[in-house]
């Protein structure tokens, strides 16, 4: 009876399909909560979710306004009984972000050790929402390229990597210059992020140290007071040049808009493949800096077209972008 049950058990499972376990409305909020999650860049507050880009994200378009009022500029007068004060006007700007249509499709040899787990679901979704965690931070990198490669973007470009001896190379003195770039602003910066070998090279120097997480108990790396970020994303030329970031709080946007199908199954019954797909439509925005849409040949921007210089020009003042590119060496 047992040998019977065992035989029945594993034939049922074999049977299990994708469309068995992935119920779309269950599983795209799902996804979307896991892969926030995974990510060390939401995680240190970097990229923070905000439900006014969900809601243009929404909207329809393919460029979405976001205009802002400038701050205001001038100096007091004097008061006077017979010169009234002169009325100065308040400025309206605008910044524009660019929404990211973009989808995946995996076969079911590509997810066949995802159905192994207690929960297939959950087992799929953490495959999933891990790969798009890694696609965006791939998008974010060359979006940061584009933007610093921007002649507007000068003022928040910390470039050291030309200098010779110790004066090239990342260390206390030298990052303090980096954060000065936001001038009396730059207490607005609260993370790090950086190539593994930088983080490397910080540790030998002692100036990483480690706060425990006081919800998982994980050990986190800070440096001074700043969340530090590893990924080997960071680009690093072949001159050794590497390029690490600091970042404020909430310096990306990031929201979620509404693909007409964003999770379906489907089966190739002559293959015997289960297939799922996954839309996603996204905003992926450095505050403050306008997307131009100077050249851009597709329904959406390529990774090659997001660094492009010539779809980026800042419009927030340099220290209210809380983001500093750091060019640098490591010896």
């Amino acid at each position: 009876m047992g040998k019977f049950r065992l035989t029945l058990d594993l034939q049922t499972f074999a049977a299990t399909r994708i469309a068995d376990v992935i119920v779309p409305e269950v599983f795209n909020p799902y996804l979307i909560e896991r892969t926030a999650e995974l990510s060390a860049l939401v995680q240190a507050g970097i990229i923070v979710p905000d439900p006014q880009l969900d809601e243009l994200a929404a909207t329809g378009g393919t460029i979405l306004n976001m205009p802002f009022w400038s701050d205001l500029e001038g100096e007091s007068e004097i008061l006077s009984d017979t010169d009234p004060l002169e009325v100065n006007s308040i400025k309206a700007k605008k910044d524009m972000a660019r929404l990211h249509t973009r989808g995946k499709a995996w076969g079911a040899n590509d997810l066949a050790k995802a159905l192994s787990g207690d929960d297939p679901m959950r087992a799929i979704a953490d495959l999933v929402a891990a790969w798009w965690n890694r696609d965006r931070q791939r998008m974010l990198f060359s979006t940061l390229k584009g933007v610093f490669a921007s002649p507007s973007m000068e003022g928040n470009l910390h470039d050291i990597s030309g200098n010779s001896g110790s004066a090239g190379v990342i260390s206390a003195v030298t990052i303090v210059d980096a954060q000065q770039k936001l001038g009396d602003a730059a207490n607005k910066l609260t993370a790090f992020s950086m190539h593994s070998a930088v983080f490397s090279k910080l540790l030998k120097d002692q100036l990483i140290e480690w706060q425990k997480d006081p919800v998982s108990g994980v050990e986190i790396p800070y440096y001074l007071g700043k969340r530090v970020v590893v990924d080997d994303g960071h680009p690093v030329d072949n001159n050794g040049v590497y390029t690490s970031y600091l970042f404020g709080q909430g310096a990306i946007g990031f929201g979620n808009g509404a693909a007409p199908v964003p999770t379906e199954t489907d089966r190739d019954s002559l293959q015997g493949d289960d297939i799922l797909i996954n839309r996603q439509h996204f905003i992926l925005h450095p505050r403050g800096v306008k997307w131009n849409e100077e050249e851009v040949t597709g329904v959406s921007p390529t990774n090659a077209e997001l660094e492009n210089p010539d779809n980026w020009e800042r419009v927030y003042e340099n220290k209210n972008i809380r983001i500093v590119e750091f060019k640098h060496r490591i010896a």
